[in-house]
């Protein structure tokens, strides 16, 4: 881990502006990068990422932090045209659920941004920018990354337009799309460029996405096999279609060795690469010993704090992945479901540099993960895990070829505790405690005991966050969750793990409202059984559709893609605000309309229950 270095000096950052430019001694780019979100120097945030491998290539890198696209184009113009390539990402976000909330109300802020101010990036930056820079440098490629772009790399349900889009590749003009975690496709990019490999036959390259002329020849590997699905007309047209092409990228994204996707879209035919080799954990250990100042760079000094990077900028991610794939999540189509973990001895590193910033007080905020108890978990063989396509390694029930053992992370955790220095450490990233249950996962052990008591003794900052996301066995199972009987169970361990060493701290669960699938009688049964565990939430995330998900498949066409069952649907903004509110049963002002709702659903013996 590279030694946290000061933040006054603008050499240290990567370059956004002819000044700093200059001051390099630099008169040409090898590549500019522009983002959506304001710049911060961490491993947490992609842009800066992806500019810190292709300079450590050696190559020289610029990074445009939100660009202004409503005046005269400077902020495009300043740097000149690249040598290689232009990248494009909006972001650690996909600006449609940045900027709106489920009910498509546009939202008053932006963690990305200084003083967390909204207006500093336009809906759908990935193609706003590119068309920006297509008019002032056509025979540039522009090259996208970033979630925003992955999740759109097919024909897909925009919710926000309320249609099925074609891939981001045409509604943009893009060049590439790098999906995923970018690193490995975007070093193989720049080195065959630097090569002088042209860049219109670069269509072979692992984890890419490109979109050719129909007719056009393009380059294959040998050892990659084509699916053709559906065209972007007929996804369009007919739902059935739509589900049978999700159902097909669902299953080519969870596979070790995946087929290549190939895509009518109108003129031009989307090929989608299947994606390379795992990274392995000497991989993922050398991109955060890259030299990161961790810290913002200085055009923010006198603006007031990035809200996203106060969250984590006394944070450790120590994996990528999860295996977990619950519905309406997108990190096992964009990061994979297979996990790439640390070293220790990388994780210790970047604990001590933190600890060693000048603004540390003694305590991480979180040690985590996209879940944060898989760390170093993989398939046993993985001659098993080649042939496997199912979207989840532990619903409906635990691979029996996964290793769920937590011993290793208990010694990960033990280790950190250890740094002279460090006061505390918290783990705030979602834990999924059905690996932790000996009724739910046969080959938990004293390992599991022993983590969830660590967890709960040493590393709960007065809020223990967990997900059940439903009590309804039948949603739960649209989710692709496990049973709420299993919450309970942890529930009990942590009051009583919390009594034995007298400590003040509380369950905070989340719950999902207005999920395919679920009804209002449903939210209802379930503001029941949190009132009988003695619970008054304050919270309950409304179902936002994103692009190319299970449940927002189901969201679009109504039925199950797998199955053809048709399935409840709440769409309109009264039956998701119905939803939400009854979740909210104990407040006078929503009583009225509570029982109204669920006199009309046809559950009043929910009322006497609920309010007595």
């Amino acid at each position: 881990m590279a030694e946290i270095r000061n933040n006054g000096i603008p050499e240290l950052f990567l370059p956004g502006s002819l000044n700093e430019l200059k001051a390099r001694g630099w008169d040409e780019l090898d590549v500019i990068i522009f983002s959506g979100d304001a710049y911060v120097d961490h491993p947490s945030f992609g842009p800066p990422v992806i500019g810190r491998i292709l300079e450590n290539e050696g190559l020289r890198v610029a990074l445009v932090p939100q660009p202004n696209w409503r005046d005269d184009l400077r902020d495009f113009k300043k740097l000149g045209r690249p040598r290689l390539f232009f990248g494009v990402s909006a972001g650690n976000m996909d600006s449609m659920v940045n900027h709106y909330t489920a009910n498509r109300r546009l939202r008053s802020d932006d963690a990305y941004t200084p003083g967390g101010r909204a207006g500093y990036r336009p809906d759908y930056p990935s193609e706003v920018y590119t068309k920006i820079l297509k008019k002032l440098y056509p025979d540039v490629p522009v090259v996208l990354g970033g979630v925003e772009a992955s999740m759109r790399r097919i024909a897909h349900y925009d919710y926000w337009k309320n249609s099925v889009e074609p891939s981001i590749l045409v509604s943009s003009g893009a060049d590439m799309i790098i999906y995923g975690m970018g690193e490995k496709p975007v070093l193989e990019l720049a080195r065959l460029l630097k090569k002088g490999v042209p860049f219109a036959s670069l269509t072979n390259i692992p984890q890419t996405a490109v979109a050719i002329n129909k007719g056009e020849k393009y380059r294959s590997q040998k050892h990659w096999d084509e699916i053709t699905l559906p065209s972007y007309s007929e996804v369009k047209s007919d739902r059935e279609k739509f589900a049978g092409a999700f159902v097909i990228f669902e299953k080519e994204s969870n596979r070790l060795e995946a087929a290549r996707l190939i895509q009518d879209n109108g003129n031009r035919v989307v090929i989608v690469n299947p994606p390379g080799k795992l990274s392995s954990t000497a991989e993922a250990d050398k991109i955060y010993d890259l030299p990161f100042t961790r810290l913002p760079h200085p055009r923010y000094k006198n603006k007031p704090p990035i809200p996203a990077f106060e969250m984590i900028k006394h944070s450790v991610n120590i994996h990528r992945g999860c295996f977990g794939g619950c519905s309406f999540c997108a990190i096992s189509a964009h990061q994979g479901k297979h996990v790439v973990s640390r070293s220790k001895e990388s994780v210790l590193r970047e604990v001590e540099a933190i600890r060693d910033m000048p603004d540390f007080k003694g305590v991480i905020s979180d040690i985590g993960g996209p879940s944060a108890n898989m760390y170093m978990m993989k398939g046993k063989d993985l001659e098993m895990c080649r042939r496997c396509a199912r979207p989840s390694c532990i619903w409906p029930g635990i691979c029996r070829n996964l290793d769920t053992d937590h011993s290793r992370l208990v010694d990960l955790y033990s280790a950190i505790r250890s740094t002279p220095g460090l006061k505390r450490f918290f783990v705030s990233s979602g834990i999924r405690y059905d690996l932790l249950s000996k009724k739910y996962n046969k080959k938990a052990g004293k390992a599991e005991e022993k983590y969830l008591e660590d967890i709960i003794r040493y590393h709960v900052s007065g809020r223990f966050k967990v997900a059940p996301e439903h009590s309804s066995g039948r949603v739960l199972s649209v989710m692709r969750k496990t049973g709420f009987d299993l919450f309970v169970e942890l529930l009990v361990k942590f009051r009583t793990i919390s009594a034995k060493y007298k400590l003040n701290q509380e369950v905070i669960p989340y719950f999902i409202s207005s999920h395919p699938g679920c009804t209002l009688s449903d939210m209802g049964e379930l503001a029941l059984e949190t009132s009988k565990l003695g619970m008054r939430l304050d919270q309950v995330q409304d179902f936002t559709p994103t692009p190319l998900t299970m449940a927002t498949t189901i969201f679009y066409t109504g039925f199950d893609p797998y199955t053809g069952q048709k399935m409840f649907v709440a769409r309109s903004d009264q039956e998701k605000r119905s939803q939400k509110r009854i979740f909210f049963w104990y407040k006078k002002e929503n009583e009225k309309f509570i029982k109204d709702d669920l006199k009309k659903s046809g559950r009043s013996d929910i009322i006497g229950k609920l309010f007595h």
